[in-house]
């Protein structure tokens, strides 16, 4: 992949090819799917909600438009700009490009909470809620297992992210144990590999309350990601407050990731395979790559849930398809860079 070395001295083209990526795929996702609406009936139903248009388009159109792409749609690339700028500021932060922002063990944890939602209640709103709250605790064991006087050993809370991830992961199969084979256990497992099937208005308001600040804020501190990538004595040597940082980032990446479970399962290698292809492109300057993971990761997941949603008759479990794809892109970008994609990028 060549990488846009010359960014600095034309960035209103990378700017506009950013920007450009995720309009484009949000009007090809809603013209395509099992029932395909013509892309100038698009136009209309989208400008039919601004001002008045004698519609020249179908009421099951304006619907399948309307009510089910647009929310869908908008879900996946909020999802999947979150994942993508989580997975690059942990790998800055941490500063092992094998880093994703499942490695505190929160996504196990949300995913723990969501299918013991499932088993204990009827409601469907308490999956969110026991999904986000059981993140968090996760996040909360990791960090007090890795405290060490008043500072946090990032190898620590590697570690202690490795023991929660494996605590909650054991709990899942537990639930999984104890659910009913022929009702529970079917809806438990399809959750947790992942899909935007249920995505809806209400789900979208949800997430879009928190994962957006969370992505302002890590936009924001993209320059300081790029101190903190150099170690911590030299970040502090720079008068850089590691902690303060560094908690901020992580608490950010946290509700990110436990909202991202909580209503669409357990996607994975969003966060580790699209910050590598970023960086290909753009190098590693945090200034310019975090904007970079926001359009790529959402862009790559509204197109892999119009995979997922077209390619076969029964829709295809949104996880499965970008541990796929992102293994086979992670494995061609190893190979093609024999791991320079780190270092000298």
């Amino acid at each position: 992949m060549t990488r846009f070395k010359d960014w600095k001295k034309t960035p209103t083209l990378l700017t506009v090819l950013l920007i450009t990526l995720p309009i484009f795929s949000f009007f090809i996702s809603i013209a395509i799917g099992r029932y395909i609406v013509q892309i100038q009936n698009v136009m209309g139903i989208l400008l039919s909600q601004i001002v008045p248009i004698d519609p020249y388009w179908t009421p099951t159109e304006e619907m399948i438009v309307i009510k089910v792409r647009i929310p869908r749609i908008l879900l996946a690339m909020l999802i999947g700009a979150g994942l993508a700028v989580s997975g690059a500021t942990f790998q800055g932060m941490f500063r092992n490009p094998l880093v994703s922002p499942y490695i505190l063990g929160v996504a196990s944890g949300a995913g723990f909470g969501g299918v013991l939602a499932m088993l204990l209640f009827d409601f469907k709103g308490m999956i969110i809620l026991f999904s986000f709250l059981f993140g968090v605790i996760a996040l909360v064991i990791a960090y007090r297992m890795s405290k060490t006087g008043k500072t946090t050993s990032i190898l620590l809370l590697v570690l202690s992210g490795v023991i929660v991830n494996a605590l909650f992961t054991a709990l899942i199969s537990l639930i999984k144990y104890l659910a009913d084979p022929l009702d529970e256990l079917p809806s438990i497992v399809f959750w947790l590999m992942g899909s935007l099937a249920a995505a809806n208005y209400s789900k979208l308001l949800t997430v879009l309350v928190l994962i957006l600040p969370c992505i302002c804020i890590l936009y924001s501190l993209r320059w300081r990601l790029n101190i903190l990538s150099l170690g911590e004595e030299d970040a502090q040597a720079l008068d850089c407050n590691v902690e303060k940082i560094r908690g901020v980032m992580i608490i950010c990446v946290t509700l990110i990731v436990a909202l991202a479970v909580s209503v669409s399962g357990i996607i994975g290698w969003v966060g580790l395979a699209i910050p590598h292809i970023a960086r290909m492109v753009v190098g590693p300057d945090h200034k310019i790559l975090i904007p970079t993971c926001i359009s790529f990761g959402a862009t790559y997941l509204v197109f892999m849930d119009d995979i997922a949603r077209t390619l076969t008759a029964a829709e295809i479990p949104l996880g499965i398809l970008t541990s796929i794809i992102g293994a086979l892109i992670f494995g061609y970008l190893l190979m093609k860079t024999h791991g320079r994609g780190w270092v000298d990028s």
